[in-house]
Parts: structure tokens; sequence; C-alpha cells
């Protein structure tokens, strides 16, 4: 990972850049956690996927896996992933759309691509983040929601489209029911186009997907993720390129977050009561995906 964080300027806390993790079949960019930024509002983890021509005969296959402690959201810009889970649900996301899924006290998921679309060449490109859950909220029960694109409130202006994706923000509010206040857009600038950034939310970031972005004085390219300090005021201005940013954050959650592969949870013991019961294989199967398991890393 590499950071900046000298000669920053007053509004900016840390800079970062992704760094690269092979998941097999394609590279992510990985910005969180951190070393020296575990959590943004309640975001604890954010990947880049892509972009990336997948060859005919290929796709995603992330193996069925277990979650705890969190909610996981998806938000594609091209390409189609399937997802199953062991609630039942079998749902694809397309650009736009949102799956929400709640891992609360357990749950198992896996995302692949469907067979047909792997018959030609594909594009696939997207964000894939995890928003851990309060302390009370931890043990809940598992849970997944669809939304479709259509059902989620924009922000239109010359030059300026914004998707809210989760909470609130811009006045809008989000038909994604999170645990906690949170701030999920994704948005489009066109070059040279404006936009403050809300201050309404205690922790804020902001992730260039693609092209340049100018704040603060700084100019932020593809890869980089600002940490914004709080209450600062901040004018997001798109270079000749136009941007492509998505803009997180929320309120910080209390008690700190242990992170342990894809479990995540306040309790060190709760994590490793999970260990135990994936490599008991005690975790409740994927109808449809039962005959493939992601081994616990060791």
């Amino acid at each position: 990972m590499e950071t900046h964080s000298d000669n920053l300027p007053a509004e900016l806390e840390l800079v970062l850049h992704a760094r690269p993790r092979d998941l097999g079949s394609f590279v992510v960019r990985r910005l969180l956690p951190a070393r020296e930024r575990k959590l943004v509002g309640p975001f604890v983890f954010f990947d880049h996927m892509g972009p990336v021509t997948m060859a005919a005969g290929s796709g995603m296959d992330v193996r069925p896996h277990p979650h705890i402690g969190l909610a996981t959201v998806t938000y594609l810009f091209e390409g189609e992933i399937v997802h199953r889970d062991s609630l039942g649900y079998h749902q694809v996301i397309r650009p736009a759309d949102v799956n929400w899924m709640v891992a609360g006290r357990g749950i198992v998921h896996s995302e692949r691509t469907d067979p047909e679309r792997r018959k030609a060449e594909h594009r696939l490109h997207g964000i894939q983040a995890w928003v851990a859950l309060p302390e009370g909220e931890q043990e809940r029960e598992p849970s997944f929601v669809h939304h479709p694109a259509s059902a989620l409130p924009r922000l239109t202006r010359p030059g300026v489209d914004l998707h809210l994706i989760a909470g609130t923000g811009y006045g809008l509010v989000s038909p994604v029911a999170v645990a906690s206040p949170t701030f999920y857009a994704a948005l489009q600038l066109s070059a040279a186009a404006e936009l403050a950034l809300t201050d309404e939310h205690e922790e804020r970031a902001l992730y260039v997907v693609s092209g340049a972005l100018r704040c603060a004085g700084k100019t932020l390219v593809e890869g980089d993720l600002a940490v914004v300090r709080p209450g600062s005021k901040l004018q997001l201005i798109a270079a000749d390129s136009g941007a492509r940013v998505m803009l997180l954050g929320g309120a910080k959650l209390s008690g700190e977050r242990h992170i342990f592969w894809n479990f995540v949870s306040t309790s060190e013991a709760r994590i490793e009561q999970a260990k135990t019961a994936w490599r008991e294989q005690r975790f409740a199967r994927v109808p449809g995906d039962e005959l493939e398991f992601t081994p616990l890393p060791e």
C-alpha cells in the first residue's frame, strides 16, 4: 500500500493508493483495510475490481465462503455477477443495482459468472465493499435485499450524476436499510464539472475510479482514496478527462474491529468461534452451489 500523507492540504487527512491482490481470474485493487486506516465510517473493506475483459470460457468463480459481523455491497459499472447465498437467494446483479447482504451471526454466499455469459468475451468492472455492523447488531439474523438501479435516488445537474447507494446525502435517502449512519454514493463528473462534498457525515472519503479530480488544490488520480478531515469543506472538480468517483463514510463505530479473512467482529473470541465453525463445516450450505468449498486460510 502506498501512502501519501506529506504535503497534503489541511482538508485531507490521508491519501492511500491501492495495492493489487490476485484473485485468480483477475486482479483487484484493495484500499481498505489498510495499516494506516482500518475504517472510514462503517466501511471496513473496499476493493476495486477491474476493469477486466474475460475471454470466452472464463469468468468469476468466488466459491461459497462465510461472513459474520458485516454487510456486503457490490456495485457494478460493467458486467454482471450471479449471487447465491445460504438463505436461498439467487440474484443477478447488473450495473448500478445494489445487492445488500447482511451477514450478522453468519451467512455463506458465492459469486459467479453465468454460464451463458461465459460463452463470449465479457467485461467486469465494479466495487466490492463491506460495512461493519454496530456492536449491538453484529449477531442479528442474516438477510439479503436486492435494489434495482431504478430504486436508488439520483442527483442530476449539468455535468453531475450522483447515485446514492446507501444511507443519506445531498437531501437524498437510499432505500437500503443501513444499521448506522452511512454515506455511500457513485458520482460521475463531466470535464471540469464541480460538486461540493457533503459535510453532514462525521467521516468521509472519496475514491477515484477513473479520470482525475482536483480538491483543495491537490490532484487525485485513478486508484487514490482520500480520507477527508472531519468538518472540512471540499469542492470536487473533475479534470478535463472527467472523473468517476465513489464517495463513502458515515458515523465512526464504537469498539475496535478485528478482521480475519471474511470475519469482522469487536470480539476476537467470536472470530475464533467462526473459524472453528467453518473448519467443521457447521455453516449452512448454499442451495444450488453445494459442491465447492473455500478452505479457511491457515
